[in-house]
């Protein structure tokens, strides 16, 4: 077992826990949505997601944010899971993303979808 993301204690006040589905949801998510330059000791983590729901719409931008979700999901998840595909979903100040994977440790496909709005 893992700890759960975000942090939170339990029904008996200890740290919660995850299964190992839930943490590979959690890590996915860890990625996606922390920005570059964020985390002291790894300032390269993360792939910058949220410093686009500004950005102005268009093919092009949904195109490279599959690349680069794609990427650093494979950069620093690449030994838990094997992405399989990345669909974003950009309208008005809303970002969707659908990850599409397979666990490395119990071959499941999963789909898991992640959003964001506005601050």
């Amino acid at each position: 077992m893992s700890l759960h993301f975000p942090f939170q204690p339990d029904h008996r006040g200890r740290s919660a826990e995850a299964t190992e589905d839930a943490h590979l949801r959690d890590m996915i998510e860890q990625v996606l949505f922390t920005i570059p330059g964020e985390r002291v000791n790894r300032p390269d983590f993360g792939c910058g997601l949220l410093q686009l729901v500004f950005a102005p719409n268009s093919d092009t931008l949904a195109a490279a944010l599959q690349m680069t979700v794609h990427s650093a999901l494979q950069q620093w998840l690449g030994e838990r899971i094997v992405v399989e595909a990345v669909t974003v979903d950009h309208n008005d100040a809303q970002l969707a993303v659908e990850v599409q994977y397979i666990s490395r440790s119990g071959q499941d496909r999963r789909v898991e979808r992640f959003s964001r709005g506005a601050p």
